[in-house]
């Protein structure tokens, strides 16, 4: 006999070790029957080797979870890759943090290589958390094919990747601007920087017309906006929020339609303090309707201006060093007393001397939003400075066909237009990065500055031969590659690439990705690029499935400084893995999932619904029978379990093979717990208990039968409960042959749908369900009985009432049944299946009371529609509270309309009454 409740925390470890054991996790061994369709692969988007499982890992590896234990079942090979990213800069930082807590010497004074040891020291001792972390979730990856992003093999193929690439032209050195991180000295991706709104300010600067030019400006104007005073100005007035990159201005842009400005293009300024004479260029960056309409262009420190400059050909002024310090290096004429000076600094400097000679002519308080370093914390500088690039605009193109054609699609489609949207606007991208954890990058240096590109530095030596006549000095790039550029080749490296393995050859490309959508550019759309550039054009895989983005119950962003995180490890303690993963799979249907921590509670109660079924049937006696064939079963109520399982069957598979895990894990439910438990189990009651031996015999079958094929359905969300209960219920009946997770998923047949027991017990259903809606509605008590009526019935529900009598008086709870040729007074009635029904209240519920009762919950109804429309009615709510916040307002005002109408039917019902 099962235990009265299922032990996770005791279980779950038990299990995992049981299902690593067995070999399952591995692909199944190659039949000569095998094509294409007969492997599924599926490669993990690799955590961070420093990170800790958090509830966004929860959601996306619940979710491959599902379509990997349902591929297996399927009968497939199935490869689920799995792997973590070396993370360049948060495992540095991490390292290098851990290194000043023991009081050890920085990494600069270190060396680099004894850095990189100190590095794979702490992997080898702390970077396993995640994996383990995932074990706990019940992912069943194949760890024997574990990759991490920084191994041997993989450090080949993105040498060989970058080689290949620059041989191809799509691999440069160049100048440009990039996101820079002072406080780590490095560039960083969009992705690394977290975009803050501060207090700040827009500094209004007057400079001043070279050359003695002088133009009329207008000051006012009529009501058509048409100027009708001017005043001579011999200077022109820009706005920054950085003064201090004033020092880099090469030019003043305005509008080219600017009616104030079109005399002064090609005329020039004299910039204060540096004395530098710079041109005024047209360009439609500048707004006309935007401050003065003029702005100051830094083409070195500024994205938009870099932009500008390149149009029109303006020269980019470095003035700040890696470190966001002013230098003189680009620019002599920046005065010397600003060398060295903090860029912050500098900014109240330049501030306090234009005030002092009169050039400030407005200072506008603002907020605004500044770039900061998501690790570092600090403002992040776009800088000038040499960098290796990809030619991401080439390609990009190949990417986009195999979409627009579809040889890979996405899930759900909408997201195509982010993928489309970056690929065709995309960028250079730049991959190197000035930290040592990371791929370095092959790249030599001779003595005059020649670069050779090679896999090996043996081969770089080969090459060098070329320029000299003996050997030389090379020195290799100090930079790493970005940390997403080993990732791009993650569908493919992690497979043995550049080898031809059995691995590529079998599960390439890969079937499914599931990711976030936010990674869409970052990740997707780059192993997009690498793989069909490096595997013959064939896409590195056919479908991509994006998650959403977990956040609280009240839809905010999920984070330690609002304490409304939810911890996956906490929950998986508390509660175990299945009721989390049940939770992810349900809800994982919208972009933004609404999460608290009761939501996982309830799932936990369908489970504890489901183990107190397989309980209930055990001491019913319901064990498996050798031989048993649902097909023959002849009892109303099997055949039409048989055919509600075989609809549950249909709709989770297509539900998991189309993606939409909600709706798979919603039919599930249904089917356990409002088809299995609420109906089939008690019509099964009175048969357990009868005295025909046959029809209960037929019975037990049917419902250990019916579990057994429950657990399969169920066993893909929820693995810990369906393998545990496999098991137990196992020690009765024919034996297993092994663990659920290598069960066949089944598949039943149409002709298990029995349209007329379907029809019969779908009437009965439909009837007692509404007896017991009806009973709540009118608040009758639960040990109160009231006699029932069938009005003028026809033969049909005739016969059906004498087959399940019994039925209708145990689970309607009424004390008789009888056929009346008009509805007894003091009675109610209600349609069901065509016939009229009548239920006898009177001198059962105080119909005066009952009155009042519902008359005051329709006006706290009705004065809560009125709050609530009192609010979304007020325009300046809806404009200003947080998104989440009307539409909670929208859903609280729905739920107490359909409350109201639902009390009103009630008092209309008891109007009947008489």
């Amino acid at each position: 006999m099962l235990e009265k409740t299922f032990e996770p925390q005791a279980a779950e470890p038990r299990l995992y070790a049981q299902w690593e054991a067995s070999g399952l996790f591995a692909p199944r061994a190659a039949k000569p029957t095998d094509g294409a369709a007969d492997a599924y692969s599926i490669v993990i988007p690799p955590p961070n080797v420093t990170g800790s499982l958090h509830i966004g890992h929860a959601l996306n590896n619940t979710l491959q979870d599902i379509l990997a234990r349902y591929h297996r079942m399927k009968g497939k090979a199935v490869l689920w890759l799995p792997g973590t990213d070396h993370a360049g800069i948060a495992t540095q930082m991490v390292v290098e943090r851990k290194m000043a807590a023991e009081g050890n010497v920085g990494r600069r004074d270190m060396g680099r290589d004894a850095f990189i040891e100190k590095v794979w020291e702490w992997k080898a001792e702390s970077g396993g958390t995640i994996v383990r972390q995932l074990r706990r979730l019940g992912s069943s990856c194949d760890w024997s094919r574990e990759r991490f992003t920084l191994d041997e093999g993989l450090n080949a193929a993105v040498r060989k990747v970058f080689v290949q690439l620059h041989k191809d032209g799509l691999i440069y050195r160049d100048k440009r601007l990039v996101n820079w991180d002072p406080h780590f000295q490095t560039a960083i991706s969009d992705l690394e920087v977290e975009q803050k709104e501060v207090e700040g300010a827009y500094w209004h600067f007057a400079y001043p017309l070279a050359d003695g030019v002088t133009y009329q400006h207008p000051t006012t104007f009529d009501e058509d906006g048409k100027a009708t005073e001017f005043e001579t100005r011999d200077f022109i007035v820009v706005a920054t929020t950085r003064p201090e990159t004033m020092l880099g201005d090469t030019g003043v842009a305005v509008h080219p339609e600017d009616e104030r400005y079109k005399g002064l293009v090609g005329k020039f300024v004299i910039l204060p303090i540096t004395g530098r004479r710079v041109p005024i260029v047209a360009d439609d960056y500048a707004d006309p309707t935007k401050g003065s309409g003029a702005v100051k262009i830094t083409p070195a420190h500024d994205f938009n201006d870099f932009g500008v400059g390149k149009r029109a050909g303006l020269e980019a002024l470095n003035v700040m060093d890696a470190f966001g310090r002013i230098t003189a290096a680009d620019t002599p004429d920046v005065p010397a007393e600003y060398e060295g000076m903090d860029r912050f600094a500098a900014r109240k400097a330049i501030v306090a001397r234009a005030e002092e000679e009169g050039w400030l002519r407005e200072i506008e308080k603002t907020r605004h939003v500044v770039p900061h370093g998501d690790r570092s914390g600090v403002v992040i500088e776009p800088w000038l400075t040499d960098q290796w690039y990809v030619d991401a605009k080439v390609m990009a193109q190949p990417a986009l066909k195999a979409v627009e054609e579809g040889a890979t699609v996405f899930e759900p489609k909408s997201y195509e237009k982010i993928y489309f949207e970056w690929l065709r606007n995309i960028e250079p991208w730049c991959i190197s990065r000035q930290l040592w954890w990371g791929h370095r990058i092959p790249a030599w240096y001779g003595p005059n500055g020649e670069i050779y590109v090679a896999e090996t530095e043996e081969d770089a030596r080969e090459q060098a031969l070329a320029d000299y006549d003996s050997e030389v000095v090379l020195t290799q790039d100090e930079d790493v590659l970005d940390t997403w550029f080993s990732s791009a080749l993650w569908p493919f490296s992690t497979m043995g690439w550049p080898e031809k393995t059995g691995d590529l050859q079998r599960f390439y490309p890969t079937s499914d990705l599931v990711t976030a959508a936010d990674i869409i550019f970052f990740w997707v759309a780059r192993m997009m690029m690498m793989g069909l550039h490096f595997m013959d054009g064939e896409v590195p895989f056919k479908r991509v499935i994006i998650n959403g983005l977990v956040r609280d119950e009240k839809g905010q962003k999920m984070s330690k400084s609002k304490g409304n995180v939810i911890d996956p490890l906490g929950i998986i303690d508390e509660l175990g893995a299945d009721p989390l993963r049940f939770t992810m799979a349900i809800l994982s249907g919208t972009r933004d999932i609404k999460l608290s921590k009761q939501r996982i509670e309830g799932y936990r109660n369908f489970g504890t619904k489901l183990w107190n079924a397989a309980r209930f049937s055990q001491m019913n006696e319901a064990k498996r029978v050798e031989g048993f064939d649902p097909a023959t079963v002849e009892q109303t109520i099997n055949r039409w379990i048989r055919g509600e399982l075989t609809k549950a069957e249909r709709q989770v598979s297509d539900a998991i093979e189309g993606g939409r895990f909600d709706d798979a894990a919603g039919a599930l439910y249904r089917f356990v717990w409002n088809v299995f438990c609420d109906w089939y189990l008690e019509l099964a009651k009175p048969v357990f208990n009868g005295a025909d031996e046959a029809a209960k015999a037929e019975t037990r079958a049917m419902t250990a039968w019916t579990i057994d094929q429950t657990l399969k359905l169920l066993h893909p969300v929820m693995p810990y409960i369906t393998e545990e209960l496999w098991a137990e219920l196992g020690k009765e009946g024919p034996a297993r042959d092994g663990l659920l997770m290598g069960e066949t998923w089944p598949v039943l047949p149409d002709a298990f749908i029995d349209a007329s027991a379907e029809t019969e017990i779908g009437w009965l259903v439909d009837l007692v369900g509404e007896i017991r809606a009806l009973r709540a509605e009118m608040n009758v008590p639960p040990s109160a009985k009231p006699p029932l009526a069938f009005v003028a019935p026809d033969a049909v529900t005739a016969e059906r009432i004498a087959r399940h009598r019994d039925l209708i008086l145990t689970l309607g709870r009424v004390s008789e049944i009888a056929v009346a040729e008009a509805a007894p007074a003091g009675a109610v009635t209600f349609v069901s299946g065509g016939a009229t029904v009548a239920l006898s209240l009177a001198g059962i519920i105080d119909l005066a009371a009952e009155r009042v009762r519902l008359e005051k919950e329709i006006a706290v109804f009705e004065s809560d529609i009125g709050h609530v429309n009192k609010k979304l009615g007020n325009p300046n709510f809806v404009a200003r509270a947080a998104p989440e916040v009307v539409e909670e307002q929208r859903a609280k005002l729905a739920e107490a309309e359909a409350g109201k109408a639902k009390l009103q039917a009630a008092l209309a019902r008891l109007s009947e009454i008489r």
